[in-house]
């Protein structure tokens, strides 16, 4: 039985785990700005109640941040798992740049986390294990366009873990990211683009799961074809790379 705190568990794929764990025996905080006022997380916590905690958390401010640390530290005495799955998107064309929707996405996608890492390390150091997971993207690969508002805080979180993985494994704790592709929840319908292979919420939070539970890799991502593409994409030379990009405008 572990204890897992879900930062961003009020919807898709965040909900989606917090179902999946709960009937699997495990001790839940599920996180989100709203997370006491969502029905779905209300109804789970009437379902249960002894081992599922609910707590008000916006990632993308310091205010309060602390006490929301400490309140899911002590609600089960300590964490097992910290799985950051907060996040913020955005389609924008250059006409329509905005700076505050960029300022958003970043301190969702990739503030977020730094705000919580820093104090928590201290707490899981101290404990000696844990493990930490982020929930990244695929597009985090290489910058897609109208996209780059939201891929370039993501690609800085997967570089953030790319550098602090050695040092937290040293102290015991295991931290994993997610790249997975297009999910069918509230931030990709605003797309107005075909989505190739796109997901249900379930199919992903299954696929992370069952990733977790029985791989020990760095790296969890899929779907696989479009994995595969992106990560050729990456390694393409630039001149080829941005002139096959350049088709989705």
């Amino acid at each position: 039985m572990k204890r897992i705190w879900i930062v961003g568990a009020s919807s898709g794929i965040g909900l989606e785990l917090v179902k999946r764990w709960l009937s699997d025996g495990h001790r839940l905080i599920a996180s989100s700005r709203n997370a006491t006022s969502s029905p779905s997380l209300q109804e789970l916590l009437a379902q249960y109640p002894n081992t599922l905690a609910l707590l008000d958390l916006d990632a993308s401010h310091d205010e309060g941040i602390n006490d929301c640390i400490q309140s899911a530290w002590e609600t089960y005495g300590g964490l097992d798992t910290w799985f950051y799955n907060a996040g913020a998107y955005e389609v924008m064309h250059m006409d329509a740049w905005k700076s505050d929707s960029f300022m958003k996405m970043m301190q969702t996608n990739y503030m977020g986390a730094v705000r919580l890492m820093i104090p928590l390390s201290q707490k899981f150091i101290q404990q000696g294990y844990g493990e930490w997971v982020w929930n990244s993207s695929l597009s985090s690969y290489f910058g897609l366009p109208y996209g780059g508002a939201y891929s370039a805080p993501k690609a800085a979180l997967v570089n953030l873990a790319e550098s602090i993985q050695p040092e937290l494994k040293a102290k015991g704790i295991n931290l994993k990211i997610i790249n997975h592709g297009f999910v069918k929840t509230r931030l990709t319908s605003k797309n107005t683009f075909t989505m190739p292979q796109l997901m249900e919420p379930a199919d992903a939070a299954r696929a992370i799961a069952d990733a977790l539970e029985h791989e020990s890799g760095f790296e969890i991502r899929f779907p696989k074809a479009l994995s595969l593409f992106l990560s050729f994409v990456r390694f393409l030379p630039y001149g080829w790379s941005l002139k096959l990009t350049g088709k989705a405008l």
